[in-house]
C-alpha cells in the first residue's frame, strides 16, 4: 500500500511540476495573450507581420506560433505532420537572447526528442546556440524547429523545403526571399514580428504599404498600451525620456526614417478604413480632381452625411492616358453610382487651379477640355499646403476622439499615399505619390469647419461612436 501512495506522489508531484511550467496552456486560457495575439494566430494568410514597439508582446506571439505548428495542435488552422521550420534572427547572439529562448519557454520538456546544438552543451540549452530542436508531433512522427542566423548569408538558407519560417526582427531583403521561396512548395507560411528600426525598407514597401495588392499578406500593430501586463508608470517614464522619431518606432511600431516623419500620423488604417456601403443620394457632395496625363490622374467622390463627416465613396486612378479616357471613366463611375448632376446633367467637379493654364499644344486649357466633354471643373480652390495640411489632419483626429473622414477601402491609392507621405528636408513634405492628396486637400478646404466637434451630438454620431467601439473591440465590420 506504501508503495502505490508513493507512487500517485510522485505522479502528482510531476503533472504539478508540469502544470507550473506549462507556459503554452497559460498562454492559451488567455493569462499572458492580448487581443492582437489573438488576432494574429488567427488569420488565416500565408504572410503575417506584427509591427510592434519593444515589450509589446510581438516575440510572444512569433515563438508561440512556431510550437504550435511544430507540435500540430494550432487551434485555428489545419494542422500537418512531421512540419519543418526555421526561426531566423539577426545574429546568432541575438537567437541564444531572444528566440530560441522563447521557444524553449513554450515548448514542454516532454514534447522535445532530441536537441541538436551549435555550441554548448544539450542538457543546458539555454546557455548555449541550438541548430535544431526535434519535436513529438501530437498528430505523429516528429518535427524540426531549425534556427538560422542572417549574419550567415544567404547561401546558408538554400536548399530546404519549409512549412514555415519566423522572422524575429527584420531581415535581409534577399534572405527574405530566399525565405519565401522554402515554403513554396509546402504552402507553407512565413510570419514575422519585429520593430521598424531600420527606417523605410523593403518590409516598409513590401508589406505595409503594399499590402492590398497581396491578398496572403496581413499586419497588425502593436503597441505598449496593448499589453495588459505593462505597468503604466513604467509607460510614461520611457516615453518621457524619447524623442518623437525613437517613440513612433519604439513604443508604436510604426516606420520613419532618420531625417523624415509622417505628415499624417493620425491615419489609423483601422478605423478611416471602412467597408463600402450605398451612400443615400443627398450625401452626395463633389468630385475633386488632380489632372495627369503622363502622371497619375487621381479623382476622388465625396460625401457628407447629416454630420459633416466626409465620407471617399470611389476612386479613378491611372496615369498615361488622355482626356477623353479619363473623361469617359469619370462619367461611367457617375452613371455606376447614380452620382448627381446640374440643373443642365453636367458633372460638377473640383480641379488644381493649374489646370486653368494652356498647356497642351497651347490652344485650350484642361478646364476647356473637360467642359466640351460634359464635365464641369471649378479650379478656384485652395492651394496653399500647409493651411492644407492642417485641415486634413482636423477631419483626421477630432476632439472627440472621432475622426470626421472615413474611406471606403476600395480607394486604396488613397489610402497607400496616406500612409507613405513623410516629410523631407525644409519643412516640406516629399513631393512624390501625392497626387490623391493634392485633390483631397482641395477638397477638405472647400469645407466649412466652424461647427465641427462642438454642440450636443445627433443619434447619427452616437451610433458611429457605439460602431467604432465594437470595431476596436471585435473587429467588426463598420
Amino acid at each position: 500500500m506504501r508503495e502505490i501512495v508513493e507512487k500517485l506522489y510522485k505522479i502528482e508531484t510531476e503533472l504539478r511540476r508540469r502544470r507550473e511550467n506549462d507556459h503554452l496552456a497559460a498562454y492559451n486560457t488567455g493569462e499572458v495573450k492580448h487581443e492582437k495575439q489573438l488576432a494574429f494566430h488567427k488569420c488565416p494568410k500565408r504572410n503575417r507581420w506584427v509591427f510592434g514597439g519593444n515589450r509589446s508582446g510581438k516575440t510572444e506571439c512569433g515563438a508561440v506560433e512556431c510550437v504550435y505548428m511544430a507540435r500540430g495542435i494550432h487551434p485555428y488552422r489545419e494542422n500537418r505532420q512531421d512540419v519543418c521550420g526555421w526561426v531566423v534572427s539577426l545574429s546568432l547572439q541575438v537567437q541564444r537572447d531572444v528566440a530560441q529562448k522563447k521557444i524553449l519557454r513554450y515548448l514542454r520538456r516532454d514534447w522535445i526528442e532530441e536537441i541538436v546544438m551549435l555550441s554548448g552543451r544539450k542538457d543546458s540549452p539555454e546557455s548555449g546556440i541550438i541548430d535544431f530542436i526535434r519535436v513529438k508531433n501530437a498528430l505523429g512522427g516528429s518535427s524540426v524547429i531549425g534556427f538560422k542566423s542572417c549574419d550567415q548569408g544567404r547561401e546558408k538558407f538554400q536548399g530546404a523545403s519549409l512549412d514555415f519560417v519566423w522572422f524575429d526582427e527584420e531581415p535581409p531583403e534577399d534572405i527574405y526571399r530566399e525565405c519565401r521561396m522554402r515554403v513554396m512548395d509546402r504552402r507553407g507560411d512565413v510570419f514575422g514580428t519585429m520593430t521598424p528600426l531600420k527606417g523605410l525598407t523593403f518590409v516598409y514597401n513590401e508589406i505595409f504599404i503594399n499590402r492590398r495588392n497581396d491578398p496572403e499578406v496581413w499586419y497588425e500593430f502593436v503597441e505598449w498600451s496593448d499589453n495588459p501586463y505593462l505597468d503604466e508608470k513604467e509607460i510614461l517614464l520611457l516615453e518621457g525620456s524619447m524623442d518623437e522619431r525613437t517613440l513612433q518606432a519604439r513604443r508604436y511600431g510604426r516606420f520613419a526614417s532618420a531625417a523624415e516623419g509622417l505628415v499624417y500620423p493620425e491615419f489609423d488604417e483601422g478605423i478611416h478604413v471602412i467597408e463600402p456601403f450605398d451612400v443615400p443620394m443627398e450625401w452626395q457632395d463633389t468630385i475633386s480632381i488632380d489632372p495627369g496625363l503622363n502622371n497619375p490622374l487621381s479623382a476622388h467622390w465625396y460625401a457628407v452625411d447629416f454630420d459633416d463627416n466626409v465620407y471617399v465613396v470611389y476612386e479613378h486612378f491611372e496615369a498615361g492616358r488622355d482626356i477623353d479616357y479619363h473623361a469617359d471613366a469619370i462619367k461611367r463611375i457617375c452613371e455606376r453610382l447614380r452620382w448627381k448632376t446640374d440643373s443642365r446633367g453636367r458633372i460638377c467637379a473640383l480641379i488644381d487651379s493649374a489646370a486653368k493654364q494652356r498647356t497642351l499644344s497651347g490652344v485650350k486649357s484642361v478646364v476647356e477640355l473637360f467642359y466640351e466633354r460634359g464635365i464641369l471643373v471649378n479650379p478656384d480652390v485652395e492651394k496653399d499646403l500647409f493651411s492644407g495640411i492642417s485641415r486634413v489632419k482636423s477631419y483626421l483626429n477630432q476632439k472627440n476622439g472621432l475622426p470626421n473622414i472615413y474611406i471606403f477601402k476600395s480607394c486604396v491609392n488613397l489610402i497607400r499615399e496616406l500612409k507613405g507621405y513623410y516629410w523631407g528636408s525644409g519643412d516640406a513634405p516629399r513631393k512624390a505619390d501625392d497626387h490623391s492628396l493634392d485633390e483631397m486637400r482641395y477638397y477638405l478646404m472647400t469645407r466649412p469647419k466652424g461647427s465641427l466637434g462642438s454642440g450636443a451630438k445627433s443619434e447619427i454620431q452616437r451610433d458611429k461612436e457605439k460602431r467604432l467601439r465594437r470595431l476596436k473591440q471585435g473587429n467588426i465590420k463598420f
